[in-house]
């Protein structure tokens, strides 16, 4: 029996209306948009702005519109698998509330926290419940409401993030195409470089906690740069190297929309031209473990099938992954 491999066979994305554009972030902090474009490539970035909304509320339009798509029954679907640091609430899950809103009354899920990597770890977890035979269709989401917990006083860390969301469905690969090799890491080490300090069980929320803002990201900029730079730089090659993958074979690189000059790097290691990888970051910023779907979404038009498709991330705590894909239908 031939070994079962897991496809992405469909991808929707979706962004709020709201768009907070650098002039804007002037009135805010001080910052200009010439800095601001220069040191991370961002002209704007979506926020959901509405009162009493949530990551959630991101995830749940881009899921329905993805089924609708597809023509796939919401209770056909038998797990769902959330990448988010953005839950809408420590308990249930994201993926319980989102599986509650879209039909889904025969899949179970769960969150992931992996920060920036969320998709990518969320998306070889899936695959390999398709790999063992026992699931046919599994959702993947992207979503984080990094508006959240983003302090619009930080001008190093306020220009960053944007709010989306990304889906995929998985489905066992009818030919040689699908998700066919991850390499993907973590180093606790870096817990102090970029985190939220608070909110958790070492540091439950109290007003002190409150009061000196341990609720917002905090980033060491400068060092969560320099081991971005390496990480993503690395495990693209390396992932390359071990599928004996030329720059040629390479169809697309889609990275993790953290930095530009993170995304050039990375595509210099790889030998890769910049027609040859997926760029948004100027339009909806680091939406942290939307990025790669919200790509995928985005280019969905262009890809073909057999396309070698490499995928990398790399974020807090640290964690960092790349995944080769070839793609499995033409649009």
């Amino acid at each position: 029996m031939s070994k079962i491999v897991a496809a992405i066979t469909g991808v929707q994305g979706y962004v709020p209306d709201f768009k907070l554009t650098n002039k804007e972030l002037e009135k805010m902090v001080d910052t200009n948009d010439e800095w601001i474009k220069t040191r991370t490539g961002i002209s704007e970035r979506r926020i959901l702005n509405e009162p009493g909304k949530a990551t959630s509320d991101l995830a749940i339009p881009a899921v329905k519109q993805l089924l609708e798509k597809k023509n796939v029954n919401p209770l056909e679907i038998e797990c769902i698998i959330v990448g988010t640091v953005t839950a809408d609430m420590l308990f249930p899950s994201t993926a319980n509330i989102i599986a509650h809103n879209v039909g889904a009354k025969n899949a179970w899920g769960f969150d992931i926290s992996a920060a920036c990597c969320g998709f990518l770890f969320s998306l070889q977890t899936g695959a390999s419940f398709i790999e063992s035979g026992r699931y046919k269709k599994v959702l993947v989401v992207g979503a984080d409401k990094m508006s959240a917990i983003v302090d619009y006083t930080d001008r190093n860390t306020c220009i960053l993030f944007g709010d989306a969301a990304g889906v995929v469905l998985l489905e066992p690969s009818t030919d040689d195409t699908g998700i066919l090799d991850s390499i993907l890491k973590t180093d606790g080490s870096g817990v102090d470089y970029l985190r939220m300090k608070a909110g958790g069980s070492l540091e439950p929320a109290s007003i002190e906690s409150v009061t000196k803002k341990k609720h917002f990201i905090y980033q060491e900029g400068k060092t969560v740069f320099r081991f971005a730079v390496k990480g993503m730089a690395d495990v693209s090659e390396e992932i390359m190297q071990r599928n004996n993958l030329s720059a040629d074979d390479v169809s697309w690189l889609v990275p993790h929309q953290a930095n530009m000059r993170i995304i050039d790097a990375t595509a210099e290691r790889m030998g890769l031209p910049k027609e040859k990888v997926m760029i948004n970051i100027q339009r909806y910023g680091n939406t942290t473990a939307a990025t790669i779907p919200l790509c995928l979404w985005e280019w969905e038009k262009q890809l073909k099938k057999g396309d070698n498709i490499i995928l990398a991330a790399f974020g807090g705590g640290f964690t960092w992954g790349s995944i080769w894909v070839k793609w499995s239908y033409d649009t």
